[in-house]
């Protein structure tokens, strides 16, 4: 388990060892950087996002009680930066209707996931999640990907507890069928 190793850290920096914030900044900015993705869905928009939740998250550390794991408190503040910067820059956008995507899977058969190689499968794993919506591609990410709890997810997003069941539900059916579509 990372947390009583991130924890010697933490207190270093808390102390003044700047330098020791290098290691939880290594240990967590693929996820940080891969959380601010799903919602900005901009490489460039993401990195800046990742890099300034890092930023908030030396600058308050001090805040920081250990009533959660460090990930956990991190991703919130990654999360926070992301949904700001996407209320910023929203612009009026048209929604893309699924109706298109339904009336051509019912006439196209789809292979099996499994008879591709692991390399191809995570290809299209990633390709349908960023077709997700940001929330639901996000939920799928925690979950699935970095294996959250409901309850930390709950921590990191504000959502309640039953809204993210039903988005995690609700998003696997639309993950189903844009792996459908994709193959």
């Amino acid at each position: 388990m990372k947390q009583p190793e991130d924890q010697v850290y933490i207190d270093k920096v808390k102390h003044g060892d700047s330098a020791s914030y290098a290691f939880l900044v290594d240990r967590y900015k693929h996820m940080a950087y891969t959380i601010a993705l799903r919602i900005l869905r901009n490489a460039e928009d993401a990195e800046d996002a990742a890099q300034e939740g890092f930023v908030k998250a030396y600058q308050q550390i001090h805040r920081f009680e250990g009533k959660s794991k460090f990930s956990t408190w991190l991703y919130t503040i990654v999360y926070r930066v992301a949904i700001t910067k996407l209320e910023q820059q929203r612009v009026a956008t048209v929604p893309i209707h699924e109706e298109d995507a339904k009336t051509y899977l019912r006439h196209y058969q789809t292979p099996q996931l499994e008879h591709l190689q692991e390399s191809e499968q995570r290809t299209y794993i990633k390709e349908a999640i960023e077709r997700l919506p940001a929330t639901e591609g996000l939920l799928i990410t925690l979950y699935y990907l970095d294996e959250k709890t409901i309850r930390e997810i709950e921590e990191i997003t504000g959502l309640s507890e039953s809204n993210i069941k039903v988005k995690l539900f609700r998003a696997r059916k639309v993950l189903e069928e844009q792996l459908r579509f994709l193959l």
